[in-house]
């Protein structure tokens, strides 16, 4: 279980890396339009990341990487698209609302990514989760009336929300990627979106050129997005979609603790039944152990793997230590333990 300690650290950290985004993000929305901050985000990550892909050192690390290869392009593309709506529309629900509600919401990407994985990818999603989308669902629409009585929506948070659902779908494609070279998957995703969004901000003339808040949203871009997704697919191989998402929901509160100190705005009381609503659901998508006897159906296929899991028992006709890439097969495998749904763990529960 040493590996699934690791990858909910990544998780863990990838969620601080993002929390900062939506306080910091509103600060310098009041210099750059939405779509061109957008833009500049998803290039600060992906340009940030292309450097360090030329680090001493990385070039040995991805040697041990599967390569993005013509079969994952659909999935790609996906993501890509996604990844150009999803930020447009939180900037722009994060120059309506407030940045506090606006992270929170940002927890209801759980519940799109569980749905998602479930119907469409069959991911096997238990009663802890379920709880966990109940806490957050409810907690999501408290954030989102401005006016019980009357059950007037908050623009900007309806906005929050469209994003979240992008990013659900986001997620699931980028989880078919997960088993592949996250360097390389960052800088498709970065620098695809971010010119997709540039086009569009060009397109809009809602470019800007003042040199400080551009840099600035680079270098947000490089933690919040760029970092924080390299992060986000190291643990996405072994925890899977929706566990990931999970932990990842650490993110929001970083946001909100953020928020109250850069922006302090009075919130009602709705505000803190929401907040102790999306701490249950957290708690309860964090916290789920799941373990059972299962088969493992004979594959095919390339990412990175060592001999040492239990899950690897292929042989090489030359000697062959720690950890490595290259097409391998699965045979048929039958055993107990506790699991994620990761891509060697798609199997069905009565």
């Amino acid at each position: 279980m040493k590996k699934d300690k690791t990858a909910v650290l990544y998780a863990i950290l990838a969620a601080v890396c993002y929390g900062v985004s939506s306080p910091l993000s509103k600060q310098l929305l009041e210099n750059l339009s939405p779509v061109f901050m957008a833009a500049l985000l998803y290039l600060g990550a992906g340009l940030g990341m292309l450097l360090i892909h030329f680090l001493p050192g990385m070039k040995t690390e991805q040697r041990k990487e599967a390569l993005i290869t013509g079969k994952d392009l659909p999935y790609v593309a996906g993501m890509v698209v996604l990844d150009i709506a999803a930020p447009i529309l939180l900037m722009i629900g994060l120059t309506l609302s407030n940045p506090a509600a606006v992270s929170l919401i940002n927890n209801f990407e759980i519940v799109a990514t569980t749905i998602i994985a479930l119907v469409i990818f069959r991911e096997a999603v238990g009663k802890r989760l379920w709880i966990a989308v109940f806490f957050i669902t409810v907690s999501s629409i408290l954030l989102s009336v401005e006016n019980l009585r009357e059950l007037s929506f908050s623009v900007g948070a309806v906005f929050a929300l469209l994003a979240c659902v992008c990013w659900g779908f986001e997620n699931n494609c980028t989880r078919m990627l997960s088993l592949k070279d996250p360097l390389q998957i960052v800088i498709i995703k970065g620098i695809g979106s971010g010119l997709g969004s540039l086009l569009i901000a060009v397109f809009t003339k809602s470019v800007s050129w003042d040199p400080l808040p551009i840099l600035g949203a680079l270098l947000l871009g490089f933690f919040a997005y760029g970092l924080s997704i390299y992060l986000y697919i190291l643990a996405q191989r072994d925890l899977g979609a929706v566990r990931t998402s999970a932990y990842y929901a650490a993110a929001p509160f970083v946001g909100v603790g953020l928020s109250f100190v850069l922006f302090y705005q009075p919130v009602g009381w709705s505000f803190w039944i929401a907040l102790a609503m999306m701490l249950l659901g957290t708690y309860f998508a964090a916290f789920e152990n799941h373990g059972h006897r299962h088969v493992h159906r004979m594959m095919v296929h390339e990412h990175r793997h060592n001999h040492s899991d239990g899950h690897h028992n292929h042989v090489h006709d030359f000697p062959v230590f720690g950890e490595h890439s290259h097409p391998h097969v699965h045979e048929e495998l039958v055993h107990t333990h506790q699991h994620t749904p990761d891509l060697h763990h798609v199997h069905p529960h009565s």
